[in-house]
């Protein structure tokens, strides 16, 4: 092959198909539309959005029954009647809630079933998270939605609910709600969701479903979105993350399939004080509207009984808005063509002696390399940064402030490393030759993945491509910059997003995937830049791009307002020893917990014995004395405790005497409950009557209204009784007895743990004994049940 001195030109193109790739996969305007009133305007429900999200409103707070008082007030103004559903739930992680739900519902001329509208509207607790994006946007988008598609008078079949519902942030109680209790729920055919797990960027489409997608895939193209982001693989990677939606709950407990919505680019965001509508951006509320219009009227008119399947397809979109799905069934076939037409091409070029086995040996020397010195640059070399920067580990969710510099740092590296590699290993006139290592390598992957990640199936589609390229070589023995540059473009526009998403999405701990990813895409690209004039200087070139990304990410390392430190401070009275502590999550002190946790960082002793619920398993870190004030103790009343044969049967009541939040109830683990019960309710994970827990966590109880906790469950007489409760108030900043100092304005509380509390710790117990009442009884086994002859037994004790 001829050096072709167009590697400048082949390199500004490349950049400019990703600038049309990332420009074309979300609205890069805002529609206004504020006239055009049966259109949908972004800017309508960005008003919305600042109304919700003004202030705080997670569940339980005075705010939160505002913003639902709102939403009934705005449904009312649009035409609608409303409904509320209000009820305890307790889900099989042992979350206990008052939830209310607001509902209401346009009626078609000819209903299938029913198309659901869904967001929740509650904030997440602790961390003063305003919500604005995590789920004001979502709702936002169902008002302004149906706004417009009232004012049109659109015609439709289908009956169409809007479920505005709670508690999505504590622990999915009010879908469950809903699925379980509400007469609507089974006339429900089809869910389209709206959330969010960042604050911008695209919106990608999940969908859930129980068995097959076939049906749902191609209803979804027909319907035409103008912005579709979305693949398989994303449904894949979701479904083995702990991260569900009030969807799942419809999908699990209802049997009912439908779409998410959601964007998670500005992840550090995510439940934080930060969560504001200064941090929402406008094009991804735009983005959201793009989906929910059409599919609203093209949803609302199909027989919603005729959306399920048995068979899956892999999907994936492209720019432009095209969504392209074929049967799962082909991946298999596909892989093996693919390998058979590479094997067929590779003779075709020997006969014709323009490819050597030698050569294509040779040239798994540069992939392989490049592969494990970029993975294992990318992996220690952010180890390195997390010990330069330890503040990085303050951030949760595992996404940094300058995170995307990062990407860049590490992603233009591994290019260096690759040039190096092929400039060391490779000629241009051997590339075609050393593209046969990357095709093989990418048909081995995909052959992997058919079996163990079905939805990755699509990834063969990029390789089909540099297969034909490579035939077209052997058979011409000709170069074309242009042929190869749109060859090289599905492979540009289905691999390279990922390359960002993975990082953005699961943490960047994860970023030597994406330079492992970058190896596997320059692969598929060496047509391109196996071609390049003096790889070195490119090496270098990269090499220094490399560094100014680093150099830009270790200059904005530091914290700002807006860009804000997280930290935690707790308060932690025992009335069990009469004794107080403060104590903290932070793996780093700032000034301002150290203004409570002294100079002198000391370990939290006996504090994580009872493990607080936290999303990531954090624990408590340093704790220090604090001053004893007068938090008033709950009342702990037994109404009932009464021995049944080997039976024993309580009734127990926790009622607060201070405005509390959260009641966090542990037992020693070598208690067994059966028939446990919380305020009425029982547990959906309660198997054969017996309350199914891993360790000593067994119920966390979010109050609303300063509403009492009443416990009924079953032991073993014999069994010790050993109980412990946290009661928990998120007053720490406001409470008048400890006087707590404002946090500086580039600080805020770390999301996703109990912060900013007040925490009094007690034994659950009683002095007198039980009252004991002489019936015949078995002992109780895992699998048997108190049978209603018992209960009819039990009588109030004195």
């Amino acid at each position: 092959m001829k050096k072709n001195p167009t590697s400048i030109l082949a390199f500004l193109c490349v950049i400019a198909i990703l600038a049309i790739i990332y420009a074309t996969m979300m609205p890069q305007w805002v529609s206004k539309n504020e006239e055009a009133l049966a259109e949908f305007s972004t800017e309508r429900a960005l008003n919305q959005v600042k109304i919700i999200a003004q202030k705080p409103h997670y569940v339980g707070s005075t705010n939160h029954e505002l913003v639902a008082n709102y939403l009934k007030l705005e449904l009312n103004r649009i035409g609608l009647e409303t409904s509320v559903q209000e009820g305890f739930t307790l889900n099989d992680k042992g979350l206990l809630v008052k939830s209310k739900n607001i509902l209401a519902r346009i009626k078609g001329t000819n209903n299938s079933k029913a198309l659901l509208l869904l967001s929740h509207y509650d904030s997440a607790p602790h961390s003063f998270s305003k919500g604005a994006s995590d789920d004001a946007s979502g709702v936002a988008t169902i008002l302004e939605g149906v706004r417009a598609f009232l004012y049109a008078k659109k015609p439709h079949k289908n009956d169409i609910i809007i479920l505005f519902s709670d508690a999505e942030e504590l622990g999915l109680n009010g879908a469950a709600l809903f699925v379980n209790q509400h007469p609507w729920a089974k006339e429900v055919g089809l869910v389209l969701n709206f959330e969010a797990r960042g604050s911008s960027g695209p919106s990608y489409m999940l969908m859930e479903t129980n068995k097959g997608n076939e049906t749902l895939v191609k209803e979804f193209s027909n319907a035409k979105t103008k912005f579709p982001v979305s693949n398989s693989l994303m449904y894949s990677i979701y479904k083995m993350l702990p991260n569900d939606t009030d969807l799942t709950v419809f999908r699990e407990q209802g049997n009912i399939q439908g779409f998410n919505f959601a964007f998670i680019d500005g992840h550090f965001n995510y439940h934080t004080q930060q969560d504001d509508i200064q941090h929402l951006s406008k094009n991804t509320l735009a983005h959201q509207g793009t989906y929910l219009m059409p599919l609203l009227d093209y949803f609302s008119n199909i027989d919603l009984n005729a959306t399920t399947a048995t068979e899956d397809n892999v999907y994936f979109t492209v720019p432009f808005g095209f969504f392209i799905s074929y049967p799962f069934s082909w991946v298999g076939p596909m892989t093996f063509i693919a390998l058979g037409l590479l094997i067929l091409f590779i003779f075709i070029g020997k006969a014709k002696r323009v490819i050597t086995f030698r050569e294509i040996f040779r040239g798994f020397v540069p992939l392989f390399g490049s592969i494990i010195i970029s993975g294992l640059v990318t992996f220690l070399g952010w180890k390195i940064l997390l010990q330069i920067y330890p503040q990085y580990n303050d951030l949760l969710n595992g996404f940094t402030y300058n995170g995307h510099a990062y990407i860049g740092a590490f992603v233009t590296l591994s290019i260096a490393i690759c040039f190096a590699f092929y400039h060391h290993f490779s000629e241009a006139k051997t590339t075609m030759n050393h593209f046969v290592a990357p095709l093989l390598l990418w048909i081995i992957i995909n052959a992997l993945l058919a079996n163990s990640l079905t939805g990755a199936g699509f990834l063969i589609i990029p390789v089909y491509f540099g297969v034909f390229l490579f035939g077209i070589f052997v058979i011409t023995q000709h170069y074309s910059l242009g042929i190869n540059l749109l060859f090289s473009i599905p492979a540009l526009a289905i691999i390279a997003p990922f390359i960002i998403m993975f990082p953005v999405g699961l943490g960047l701990k994860i970023l030597f995937v994406s330079a492992i990813l970058t190896v596997l895409l320059f692969g598929l690209l060496l047509p391109l830049f196996g071609a390049f004039f003096k790889k070195g200087v490119w090496t270098i070139l990269f090499f220094v791009l490399s560094i100014g990304f680093f150099t830009y990410a270790g200059i904005n390392s530091g914290y700002e307002h807006g860009k804000a430190k997280s930290n935690s401070l707790l308060y932690v009275y025992n009335a069990n020893t009469n004794s107080a502590l403060w104590t903290t999550y932070d793996t780093n002190l700032d000034d301002w917990t150290k203004t409570y946790l002294g100079q002198t960082d000391h370990k939290a002793v006996g504090l994580n014995t009872l493990p607080i619920t936290s999303k990531y398993g954090s624990g408590f870190t340093y704790s220090a004395i604090a001053p004893i004030v007068t938090v008033p103790k709950p009342t702990i009343a037994f109404l009932k405790d009464s021995v049944v044969g080997n039976n024993r049967y309580l009734k127990i009541k926790i009622t607060p005497n201070r405005k509390v939040n959260r009641y966090d109830i542990y037992a020693n683990t070598k208690m067994t409950f059966f028939n446990f019960k919380a305020n009425g309710v029982s547990t959906s994970g309660q198997k054969g009557n017996r309350l199914e827990r891993d360790d000593v966590k067994v119920l966390c109880y979010y109050v609303v209204g300063n509403e009492p906790l009443v416990l009924e469950f079953y032991i073993n007489k014999l069994t010790v009784f050993d109980m412990d409760l946290i009661e928990s108030s998120f007053d720490l900043m406001t409470n008048p007895l400890l006087n707590i100092k404002p946090r500086s304005d580039w600080m805020m509380p770390t999301p996703f743990v109990l912060n900013d509390a007040v925490l009094v710790q007690q034994k659950i117990k009683r002095e007198t004994a039980p009252v004991n009442v002489p019936v015949a009884a078995t002992p109780i086994k895992d699998s048997t049940s108190v049978s209603k002859d018992s209960l009819k037994s039990i009588v109030q004790p004195k």
